[in-house]
């Protein structure tokens, strides 16, 4: 495994994304399924739906095979893939000026990607401040990988 990206990135709209640099196009499908999922999938990348409208902590990992999924340690867990091309993602908010925002280098073709989210509890009553972090998780795949919710929040009872 190794880092990609760890810092912060500004989720206006509640939302960041990665993308393939060459395809600007990016998922649009908003529905109470995607929300309820947390994000949207397209062919050249992925829309990641925040709890916060503010700077949002963000850790991008490259594994080279998919990883074992760590679901005690997060609220929501989500597979998916897309496709990446060129070799080169763009992570980003929504408003952010793509010129300036990072650039990440990964193995072109398919991707499996999974986002797990932690601190959803953790948001003040105006939901400016919290302790809600975003992990992605990327893998060379041998093609397209459906969508799978691993883990939902909140927990629906049976």
């Amino acid at each position: 495994m190794r880092t990609l990206y760890q810092g912060e990135i500004f989720a206006d709209y509640f939302q960041l994304y990665l993308r393939d640099e060459a395809h600007c196009e990016l998922p649009n499908d908003y529905t109470e399924d995607s929300m309820a999922r947390r994000l949207m999938v397209g062919p050249t990348g992925i829309i990641v739906h925040t709890v916060r409208n503010m700077d949002v902590t963000v850790c991008i990992e490259w594994h080279d095979q998919r990883p074992k999924p760590d679901l005690d340690s997060f609220h929501q867990v989500v597979d998916a893939g897309f496709n990446c091309p060129t070799g080169q993602l763009i992570v980003a908010g929504m408003t952010d000026d793509e010129a300036t925002s990072p650039r990440l280098t990964v193995t072109p073709g398919p991707l499996g990607v999974r986002v797990s989210w932690s601190g959803l509890d953790t948001l003040s009553e105006d939901g400016l401040d919290g302790e809600d972090q975003y992990l992605l998780q990327l893998w060379p795949e041998a093609g397209p990988v459906a969508l799978q919710v691993l883990k939902a929040w909140p927990a629906t009872e049976s």
